[in-house]
């Protein structure tokens, strides 16, 4: 098996960096300019500010009306869109590659020069998005379990922000928070597909600017204290007809050799159907719907946590399960064929998502604005074929240990969770918390 990724990167006069990957076999182009400014650059008052900026930006630029950017695209035939994480913001989008000047030269203008018109209406919009999303308890416990594991630390701070501030937030405010991180310094320019690397240099220094120096938000950074060695347990009282329960801790930075070797730790674990806790859960108890894990890398640290998601006569057996899959793990190294079977998995995973320039561009510029290591494909999965059963082992000693881990539930009942976490071991208080 193998796929090379080869990029072109250039560090433009003024801080910005500009990375690409010319495909001469599509006609298409995927664009987009990574910001690095997220909910973890976020003061306590002004959490949101990062995810309701990105919406403002579709609202307008000083050369383009809202309604004239989504006429643009409309007319190349193709989409425009962006997204808002912890640690950066993206406005990205895929066109035809005849349209990349006047593409590149919109989306330029909506980072740079966003108009923040109709404020007010657009608030009402992330309002709304907030509450939709508080009302879907299975993607809330994601961030309620955060919250926990790195309390007031910035990583904690959900991206959407509360209604209370996004409520609140003033227009000046949202200018000062753009000026500060939507700088030159602190953006990179990803492309991938029927794009020349020079010509996009070319356009970056025509089209962008904001000033000399280091990128701001390096020296913002301020790690998450280790968290303290009692572990803890929060349960959110909802009217829910499941229970939703998710557990982990602190885990690997994206910087971490052992990274690879912890995808391999997740496949086996959750993160496939042929994984212990899809089968033992779901396929042979048939005790819950969803039932995974996942791990999350950050700049300085990351977490791991696992989900499920079941009704209250099911929520000890399968808490009792996960914990027994967590423990075997820690004691018992993997056989030869699940390990194979996860290297395989992994690997195929890897190849297969670089398929669209879409993926080839969000990896170049994802890695890119967080100061990463770009690997080439080949060696990923020499990395990955490198991975041994005890370095598995050992990280789920060090990271899955059940006695070890924060948990938080949603549901209506705390006794029924309460009682549930006896087969985690160790000593937790239960933390009621409003929902």
């Amino acid at each position: 098996m193998t796929s090379t990724q080869k990029y072109s990167f250039d560090q433009l006069p003024a801080g910005g960096r500009v990375v690409s990957e010319r495909l001469k076999s599509v006609r298409s182009v995927s664009l987009g300019l990574w910001i690095g400014a997220g909910s973890r650059y976020e003061r306590q008052a002004e959490s949101g500010i990062s995810h309701f900026i990105e919406h403002l930006l579709f609202k307008g630029s000083r050369r383009f009306g809202a309604t004239e950017i989504a006429q643009i695209f409309d007319a190349f035939g193709g989409e425009v869109n962006a997204a808002t994480a912890r640690e950066y913001t993206v406005v990205h989008a895929r066109f035809l590659d005849r349209h990349l000047q006047e593409a590149f030269d919109v989306i330029a203008d909506m980072v740079l020069n966003p108009a923040f018109a109709d404020i007010d209406s657009e608030r009402q919009v992330v309002v709304e998005e907030i509450a939709m999303y508080e009302d879907s308890p299975s993607e809330l416990i994601a961030d309620y379990l955060t919250q926990a594991i790195f309390g007031k630390h910035p990583l904690g701070k959900s991206v959407l922000g509360t209604a209370a501030i996004i409520g609140s937030v003033t227009p000046d405010q949202i200018g000062e928070y753009h000026r500060a991180h939507y700088r030159l310094p602190n953006l990179v320019i990803a492309a991938a597909g029927n794009v020349e690397q020079e010509r996009l240099v070319q356009m970056a220094r025509t089209n962008l600017s904001g000033g000399n120096g280091s990128p701001p938000l390096a020296a913002a950074l301020r790690p998450p204290e280790a968290p303290a060695g009692v572990a803890q347990a929060s349960f959110y009282v909802k009217d829910t007809q499941q229970y939703h329960v998710c557990f982990g801790g602190p885990g690997l930075s994206r910087h971490s050799p052992k990274r690879f070797a912890l995808s391999i730790l997740d496949t086996v674990l959750g993160s496939t159907a042929s994984s212990r806790l899809f089968q033992e859960v779901r396929e042979k108890r048939g005790l819950a719907y969803s039932v995974y894990s996942y791990a999350t890398n950050f700049s300085d640290t990351g977490l791991v946590g696992v989900y499920f998601g079941c009704r209250a006569d099911s929520v000890a057996e399968v808490m009792s399960i996960v914990a027994g899959q967590l423990r075997s793990l820690a004691e018992t190294s993997l056989g030869k064929e699940e390990l194979g079977r996860a290297k395989e998995n992994a690997k195929g995973r890897l190849v297969l998502g670089l398929e669209t320039t879409h993926s080839r561009m969000t990896r170049l510029g994802k890695l890119t604005v967080t100061g990463s290591e770009i690997l080439d494909i080949d060696e990923i999965i020499e990395r990955i074929d490198a991975v041994t059963a005890a370095e598995v082992m050992e990280l789920a000693a060090d990271y899955y240990r059940p006695e070890s881990l924060t948990a938080v539930a949603i549901g209506p009942e705390a006794e029924v969770f309460e009682k549930a976490l006896a087969p985690m071991g160790g000593r937790r208080e239960l933390t009621l918390m409003a929902g």
